[in-house]
């Protein structure tokens, strides 16, 4: 008998114009996960910010892959997927994914970084050409939406009609997945020993001897806050409370004033000051630590602080951007807006409620438990991504 021909796999071409750290995990992730489908990458270094997001398409013109045939082509949020279906007229019927990891509408201002409405505009023409949107986060989609309904009443005129209802009936919420060995194996959460984190620098300590371990995880620029960190770990250090702290996070060749200050000033409270080793080395950082602290001033899905909850630690995180629909009130500090004392103090508060005296008391108020965030893992939404593209493509 004659053999029945294999099934073709769909084509899906992956395009990652700005493939920064998470951008490159979540494409990795994903292509790993999705067997069922044949992928091919493009992926731009990331660097050069204005001129990755800008100039991608050209960037691509004369790349064999775009003259190829696909079942779907699936960008990421920095691409200009009008621009790239413009210059490729082959790809004009095939289907268009979207994934926002961020959007260019909801960046805090600073020396005039995103002075030039042209991210926006990519950002917006791509959204209008996609065939299905795809947000990290509600918190990334609301902002999106009202970023253009804010653009739209400042056009002087020209504006179709139901634009933005288009968008938003496109659009839905599916996340960066956690990977699934990040998480507390489940005899570790059986057993509410096993949370604590008992280890320090090697030796094993007792309850009262053990010193707070605290997680700093985040890019080391202005909109992740490193002058609220600082001003958090001053306040700790003013109620005396026993704490050690470890600073993750990737740095550029500007560092911000205040990670050089906290480098000298808690130099005795330091247990790690930089960027990870491995991968490995970062997840053992996290599940070293009893508190993931946050202190962002924009944060589209929160991703880095989630890994840190799945590896059993407490979130203390402001009460903005994407964290109010991540966890309850419980583990939210007010934000004060440029009022910083006022916000390390109720973070210091909070942080305080989770440390013990010399004689493993809990120093004030009832301790918080870790919350649960296994709706994140690969495992759970990993057929949830199959479905979507099966659905897209077909």
């Amino acid at each position: 008998m004659p053999k029945t021909p294999a099934l073709r796999k769909p084509r899906i071409l992956l395009l990652s114009a700005y493939d920064a750290g998470s951008h490159r995990r979540w494409r990795e992730q994903l292509v790993l996960s999705q067997p069922e489908f044949e992928w091919h990458v493009l992926a731009l270094s990331p660097r050069f910010f204005r001129w990755r997001i800008r100039g991608n398409a050209l960037t691509w013109l004369n790349e064999p892959l775009l003259k190829e045939r696909w079942d779907l082509l699936l960008v990421t949020s920095m691409v200009d997927l009008a621009s790239v279906r413009g210059f490729h007229p082959n790809l004009a019927h095939t289907p268009a994914l979207l994934y926002m990891h961020e959007n260019q509408f909801a960046y805090p201002a600073s020396d005039g970084q995103h002075n030039s409405i042209d991210p926006q505009m990519v950002n917006l023409y791509s959204a209008i050409a996609a065939e299905a949107i795809l947000f990290n986060s509600d918190w990334n989609r609301r902002s999106f939406l009202e970023g253009i309904q804010q653009l739209f009443r400042r056009l002087p005129d020209g504006v179709p009609n139901g634009t933005l209802e288009l968008i938003a009936v496109k659009s839905r919420v599916l996340p960066v997945p956690i990977d699934d060995h990040v998480f507390l194996n489940e005899a570790e959460r059986q057993n509410p020993e096993a949370g604590e984190r008992l280890w320090r620098n090697g030796l094993e300590l007792g309850p009262g001897e053990s010193p707070l371990r605290i997680v700093w995880a985040a890019r080391w620029e202005y909109d992740k806050g490193p002058d609220r960190l600082l001003a958090i770990l001053q306040e700790l250090e003013r109620r005396a409370v026993n704490f050690q702290v470890c600073v993750l996070g990737e740095s550029f060749r500007k560092v911000p004033e205040a990670m050089t200050t906290i480098q000298q000033q808690f130099a005795h409270r330091l247990v790690q000051f930089g960027y990870a080793s491995s991968r490995i080395g970062y997840y053992e950082w996290l599940g070293s630590a009893d508190v993931i602290l946050s202190t962002a001033l924009h944060e589209f899905q929160g991703l880095a602080v989630l890994e840190a909850v799945a590896a059993g630690c407490v979130p203390i995180v402001p009460a903005r951007e994407a964290y109010p629909e991540l966890f309850a009130a419980e583990y939210s500090y007010p934000d004060c807006g440029d009022d910083i004392p006022a916000e390390a103090a109720h973070a210091a508060a909070l942080i305080e409620k989770q440390a013990m005296d010399g004689r493993g008391e809990r120093l004030r108020g009832e301790r918080l438990t870790v919350p649960d965030v296994q709706r994140f893992s690969l495992c759970t939404l990993k057929p949830i991504y199959k479905a979507l593209l099966s659905e897209v493509i077909f």
